[in-house]
């Protein structure tokens, strides 16, 4: 991996909002409804970080139904030192336990 290309991922999960999203997509799939709920965010900025993950490739989407579920592209070039950026992480399990105790895990189905 080239200066640059590191250089560039970790200005991306630089924000600690798309960084604490590419942990969570390290252990689960998710939807927008999902981290909305999670961060309390709005849908509009939900989106923008997702759609910056997937467009330098960190992140892929795939529908299921009516739904569109985001998770880590294990294709992506660069894929290992992501996976070993983010289990050097805390995991965000606690996130996963508190949306089921609000009853909004997948609220979207």
């Amino acid at each position: 991996m080239e200066m640059d290309q590191a250089a560039a991922v970790f200005k991306l999960l630089g924000d600690r909002t798309r960084l604490t999203m590419m942990r969570i997509l390290a252990d689960h799939d998710c939807c927008v409804c999902e981290f909305v709920a999670m961060f309390d965010a709005s849908q509009p900025a939900i989106s923008q970080h997702i759609r910056k993950l997937k467009d330098a490739g960190l992140v892929k989407e795939s529908r299921r139904g009516q739904w569109v579920f985001y998770s880590m592209n294990r294709q992506y070039e660069h894929f290992e030192f992501v996976q070993l950026l983010m289990e050097a992480l805390p995991s965000q399990e606690e996130k996963f336990t508190e949306l089921e105790k609000q009853g909004k895990r997948i609220s979207c189905d």
